[in-house]
């Protein structure tokens, strides 16, 4: 299915504010209620809107550092791929974790209190994380910009 206007002026919106209502959202993009809930539930039956969440304050959380780790891998064979997915994937602290090409075969953003947490979730996790040959983390000093919405 391919998107015409209406339906990614719904998405940009509902990207923007999750919980708004029906009828504010069929407001905003100029439709009458029903047909807005039409084409909200077509796009979640269709997969474009994956799910809906409620986005956290890291330091009212208690977890205001963010730590990208790259990680390079001994070997890229697929049982060594898959067992360090797996491995990272029931890590508590790890918010996302990517596969790239490039330097490092893993990026990792992780969160945490501060340096000595880090050092907790490194000994703990990181070092017994199978496959790895090499590490490198980096602390942010701030985050300038940061979004969850996608282009639309």
């Amino acid at each position: 299915m391919s998107l015409d206007p209406m339906d990614r002026r719904l998405l940009d919106a509902l990207q923007k504010r999750g919980r708004i209502s029906n009828a504010e959202l069929a407001e905003k993009v100029n439709l009458s209620a029903s047909a807005c809930h039409r084409r909200v539930q077509r796009l979640e039956a269709e997969g474009f809107i994956n799910r809906y969440v409620a986005l956290l304050d890291p330091r009212k959380m208690g977890v205001p550092a963010t730590v990208f780790v790259e990680i390079t891998l001994s070997t890229q064979a697929d049982d060594v791929l898959e067992a360090f997915e797996t491995a990272v994937a029931r890590i508590p602290d790890v918010l996302e974790c990517h596969l790239t090409a490039g330097k490092a075969d893993y990026i990792l953003k992780i969160v945490a209190e501060d340096t000595e947490d880090f050092a907790r979730i490194h000994r703990q996790y990181l070092t017994r994380l199978p496959g790895v040959a090499q590490m490198q983390s980096s602390f942010t000093l701030r985050t300038v910009f940061q979004t969850t919405a996608l282009p639309v």
